[in-house]
């Protein structure tokens, strides 16, 4: 058995977790908050047996796509003012990041 920790952007999850209901899959939803945007994520926690993994693997890459975004790179309450502002900056949000480990026992109560 592997359990698949899979975080993806919120805009995706709608359509990820629609996407692995409809496949069978059952998980677990965890909401969290990225790191270098400080956006929204959903966490999902994926039980799945061994020869299903590449078949979630499809699933969550045809639901989760990245996109192209501009943020600002200093937020505007952090410059004095007057000061010169750097314009927005183009970078890659969405998609999704797959952790596949072994599970070495699973109960069910």
């Amino acid at each position: 058995m592997k359990l698949v920790v899979t975080v993806a952007h919120d805009r995706d999850k709608n359509r990820i977790t629609e996407a692995l209901l409809r496949n069978g899959f059952q998980f677990t939803k965890i909401g969290s908050t990225g790191g270098f945007l400080r956006e929204g994520n959903i966490t999902l926690l994926i039980g799945v047996e061994e020869k299903e993994v590449e078949r979630l693997m499809e699933v969550i890459s045809d639901s989760c796509k990245t996109r192209e975004q501009f943020i600002n790179v200093m937020p505007p309450d952090a410059a004095p003012i007057g000061t010169f502002m750097a314009s927005p900056v183009r970078v890659l949000v969405g998609g999704a990041v797959c952790f596949v480990m072994d599970v070495e026992r699973f109960e069910r109560f």
